[in-house]
């Protein structure tokens, strides 16, 4: 029935009846409905800073389908909003008002409402308004939700006093934690995950009258009030109002001391009476409680004293506030104490579900206001991908962090939590932040101790935040370029993978851990064990992936040598945890066929921690458990039993604790198992020094995202830089040059920055602080004409430089086959082939794996792998433009076409574009001779005390080859070149140029 026609039935029912009368003549009193969607087409789809409707998603198949549709029966007017959804991660759709106007005043009411056409699928769906700050996607958000169990139209009526404050994705610390009313930006709707569904909706509006009930709220300045034995617990107690405006009448907060795990009289002083705020009263005001805690001799844990508050005239906090009296006298609180003996004394006094809680890691997002770290006794969180705060800045990450730190204290024996963050290439989650290359560029620079000071950077910064865990670094050997991880690994080469393992010490410091309490280190973490980058291609069973995840088949040798390898250096390098992958292994004659690297015991527990010697803790990947089969206890114990020690279990924390907590009841999961787990887990929290210092020290705040932090990335992106091809000498550039610059990449901080910044899947346009190709070639003096699609006139000019390659993307989503290949686009193909026609031109090669350019490579004078240099575009221009020289040598093999794919140095067959290891320079003085200075080196290299002596010997030879082979790479060349690079980095340095010689040979 449409609005009108249920409107006039009211109203003769109410003339009928006296009682529905009143009623009506009270509602009369009632401010009149305001619009806010009729969906009649006055609002647009469209996004800030405009006002308009969008939508939204985890990835490219959440976002809603949206349209406005006539429909007979609308509520109101002629049209809906109508859509379908199939969303696997998240996904909606926002109402937001124009960040060019004020934001709307909504305090005259008493709540929002809307029609919605129920498909009475039992699903909740949120419903979020918009407060405060400078827009709709910079405000708070305040959320609720309703359940879609009915069918047909139905009025959902929400009062504002309904609405709940959400922590995750907010302005950290709120703006002020108040509903204000008097500065909204709109509202969003959260679609239900795991339904194929539709929705219809139709005008939302406000309603009823506000009363200051819903206008003010008592709020206390935290949630927990850690204080020493002895010691006064001070409460502030605060009201607050809607636009600040004095309180028409007075608010009254009744208190008391009472429950808790304290004993009054013996652990503290009981306290109780009221606080009036009296009519009139500023907004703001606040007046205080004290508890007061009594000391005795003997040695506690923490006890708790809620504060139970009574509110009338306003708003009552979320939740009571609690006094901890801080656990004292205990063993495993003594500094002084071995960390073994401080660990053995922690976990006998452990309860099954506080060690189950230190099993368990949740996602910053999933955990509300934080109440559930002291419910569950959770032991660890983490920042998935793009799971920040607003602001994203350095200062709201420590504050947001400290706040949950702080919750952590309400626990009985005030374990600290460890947060974990995936730091791939600097602290890619933060804004401003120094974004280092990829792994795959750092293995590029062949630079052990740069890998190393590029881990440090990445500490310093990291830790500065308040956070002391880093997923990285990447340890997997590529061995396919279709993978979309494979940027994330240092080469295909093991021995050259092994090398970069400095940054382990850069992150860490000292091997034996002594360094991890410091304030510019942090604990590291191996991933992902094992095979993760020698997955066969079509073997992936996760969605639409090819490749990521799926199933890697070797012979127990080519585990060993190839992907096993990797890890024992990390071990031996004191690597502190190890995440398993989510791959399956299958080892040829072992009669087990394809089993989930999380289910796999044999390595984990039997080559890992058993063969190996690692003594930290195993930490699962994001709900990788639930990959395993069986039911959901099965999952639990198979991977506990396997060796896995805490589980990355984002939004099912309370499930995978229930569960853990009944398999070791039953018996399934020995006590044993769990106490290990938990030991390993806590002797990292004793290095760290969590337990002395669990707050953020930021005193290296101020060195994020500073000069001598982009000094170090600069110089990375420099040495990555690897000059394939350089005919005629086209690079180094010179600055009276006239350069006339193209393509896709050349001007676009977030291509060059690539997956995993600031979100998972990184974006392409300016989302951090950085300097593009484009200006830092201005930067260097070059005289720089740019025109990315190359559509201006190209005559005039002495060299063009076109910069092309990918678009941003992470995992699985950016596996070859689901939606991406390995050729250049259209527009960038275009670009390279008018200006390459026109003029002497460089082709930079922005990417996280090579790019099949075969076909053009006869018209391109230089060619340039420049992989994915980070923030510091300087330093790709520093190497253009001669003020380095370029030194980068491939860490993989660049095929000439798919089809060859996969192909790695040591194969049978090898034919590349450009071999493994091959890099031109541009250095001044590039050593020269032939068959006979070969010969020699190789005598000496076969002499060398050193490596530092054995590796210049080599590279001497190596740069001699490649200038008789110029651009003339056959697969007789390739196969002897290829393997030199290999019998180089594990130490063979007379062989090395032994193989070299061959491949002059056949030059």
């Amino acid at each position: 029935m449409p609005r009108t026609a249920l409107l006039v039935s009211t109203a003769l029912c109410a003339a009928l009846l006296s009682p529905a009368a009143v009623s009506q003549a009270v509602a009369a009193a009632d401010p009149a409905p305001t619009p806010v969607d009729r969906f009649e087409g006055e609002v647009p789809f469209a996004s800030q800073p405009a006002e308009g409707i969008f939508t939204w998603g985890g990835d490219t198949d959440d976002p809603p389908q949206l349209a406005l549709t006539a429909r007979p029966d609308a509520p109101e007017g002629e049209h809906v909003l109508s859509g379908t959804y199939d969303i696997s991660g998240y996904g909606g759709f926002t109402h937001d008002y124009a960040a060019t106007e004020p934001g709307h005043d909504w305090s005259a009411h008493q709540g929002i409402r809307f029609w919605w056409d129920g498909q009475n699928n039992g699903k909740a769906t949120n419903f979020e308004i918009k407060d405060g700050g400078v827009n709709g996607e910079a405000s708070e958000l305040w959320t609720t939700s309703f359940t879609d169990d009915f069918t047909g139209w139905k009025q959902i009526e929400i009062p504002f006093a309904n609405f709940v404050y959400r922590t995750d994705y907010q302005p950290v610390g709120g703006i002020d934690h108040v509903l204000g009313l008097t500065q909204m930006w709109g509202y969003a709707v959260t679609l239900p995950v795991g339904v194929h569904g539709q929705f219809a909706m139709d005008d939302v509006e406000l309603y009823g009258k506000a009363d200051q009930s819903l206008r003010a709220s008592v709020v206390t300045d935290s949630a927990v009030y850690p204080v020493k034995e002895g010691g006064t617990a001070t409460v502030k107690v605060t009201v607050a109002t809607t636009g600040a405006v004095p309180l028409d009448d007075p608010v009254t907060v009744a208190y008391a001391s009472d429950g808790g795990t304290a004993t009054a009289g013996k652990d503290y002083t009981p306290v109780s009476g009221t606080l009036t705020f009296p009519a009139g009263t500023a907004s703001g005001a606040t007046q205080t409680v004290k508890v007061r805690t009594l000391k005795d001799k003997s040695a506690e844990n923490a006890e708790t004293i809620p504060l139970k508050l009574t509110v009338t005239g306003a708003k009552a906090p979320a939740e009571t506030p609690q006094v901890v009296v801080d656990a004292h006298g205990l063993p495993y609180l003594d500094s002084k104490l071995p960390i073994k003996k401080r660990v053995a004394d922690l976990v006998k006094r452990m309860s099954p579900a506080e060690k189950a809680g230190q099993m368990t890691q949740a996602e910053r997002g999933g955990i509300g206001t934080g109440g559930d770290i002291a419910t569950y006794d959770l032991g660890s969180l983490l920042s998935g991908g793009g799971s920040t705060p607003t602001p994203n800045t350095a200062a709201a990450w420590a504050q947001m962090i400290d706040s949950f730190q702080l919750r952590a204290q309400a626990t009985r024996f005030q374990i600290p939590l460890i947060y974990g963050v995936d730091a791939v290439h600097g602290h890619n989650n933060l804004a401003g932040a120094t974004i280092m290359p990829h792994n795959i560029g750092i293995g590029a620079t062949r630079d052990p101790q740069l890998a190393q000071k590029t881990g440090a950077v990445t500490a310093s910064e990291v830790r500065a935040t308040g956070v002391p865990w880093d997923f990285a670094p990447c340890l997997c050997v590529t061995r396919d370029e279709r993978w979309g991880r494979s940027y994330e690994s240092f080469g295909e080469d093991p021995a050259l993978v092994q090398s970069m393992e400095t940054m382990i010490q850069g992150l860490q410091g000292a091997a034996n851990g002594k360094q991890l309490k410091d304030d510019d280190k942090v604990l590291a973490t191996a991933k992902h064990f094992v095979g993760d980058g020698g997955t066969a291609y079509g073997s992936s069973t996760t969605g639409s992936y090819t490749i990521d995840q799926g199933v890697t088949t070797v012979t127990r040798q080519q585990l060993e040598a190839i992907h096993l390898a990797t890890y024992q250096t990390a071990v031996d390098r004191g690597i502190g945890t190890v995440m398993p992958s989510y791959s399956s292994l299958d080892i040829v004659g072992d009669g087990l066929g394809p089993v989930k690297m999380h289910a796999r015991a044999d390595m984990i527990n039997g080559v890992l921690k058993s063969r190996m010697g690692f003594d930290g803790f195993v930490i699962s990947d994001w709900n990788a458990i639930d990959q395993l089969p069986g039911d959901y206890a099965s999952h639990v114990s198979t991977s506990v039993n396997a060796g896995v020690d805490m589980m990355m279990v984002p939004y099912s924390y309370k499930d995978f604790t229930a569960t853990l907590i009944a398999q070791v009841k039953a018996g399934t999961v020995t006590e044993k198992r769990v106490d290990d787990a938990v030991s390993r887990i806590l002797t990292q929290k004793f290095k760290l020094g969590l337990f002395e210092k669990p707050y953020a020290d930021t005193s290296n705040a101020a060195k994020i995202g500073s000069s001598s932090h982009r000094a170090v990335a600069r110089q990375a992106a420099a040495e990555s830089q690897v000059l394939l091809k350089n005919a005629g000498g086209v690079l180094p550039l010179k600055k009276n040059q006239k350069v006339y610059v193209a393509g896709s990449n050349a001007d676009d901080l977030g291509n060059q920055t690539g997956g995993w910044t600031i979100t998972w899947q990184g974006s392409s346009g300016t989302n951090t602080t950085g300097t593009t190709i484009l200006q830092g070639m201005k930067n260097a003096g070059g005289n720089v004409t740019y025109s990315k699609d190359a559509s201006a006139a190209t005559s005039g000019y002495d060299v063009g430089v076109v910069v092309v390659g990918e678009t941003p993307y992470a995992e699985g989503i950016g596996d070859v086959g689901n939606g991406n290949d390995l050729t250049l686009t259209p527009a960038d193909q275009a670009a390279v082939d008018k200006v390459c026609a026109a003029m002497k031109c460089a082709v930079l090669i922005v990417s996280g794996r090579p790019q099949l350019i075969g076909d053009r490579l006869p018209k391109i004078d230089a060619v340039v792998a420049s992989w994915l240099p980070g923030t510091e575009g300087d330093g790709v221009a520093d190497v253009l433009y001669g003020k380095r020289s370029f030194t980068g040598q491939l860490p993989v093999t660049w095929p000439k076409s798919e089809a060859q794919l996969p192909i790695n140095v040591g194969d049978t067959t090898y034919d590349p574009q450009f071999p493994y290891g091959w890099g031109l320079t541009t250095v001044t003085k590039a050593p020269t001779g032939g068959a006979s200075t070969l010969k020699a080196l190789e005598a000496a290299a076969g002499k060398a005390r050193s490596a530092e002596k054995g590796k210049a010997l080599v590279t001497e030879a190596r740069l001699i080859v490649q200038q008789k082979v110029g651009q003339n790479i056959t697969a007789a060349v390739s196969k002897p070149f290829a393997d030199a690079d290999h019998l180089l980095l594990t130490g063979k340095y007379a062989a090395a140029v032994k193989k070299l010689e061959e491949a002059y040979k056949a030059a």
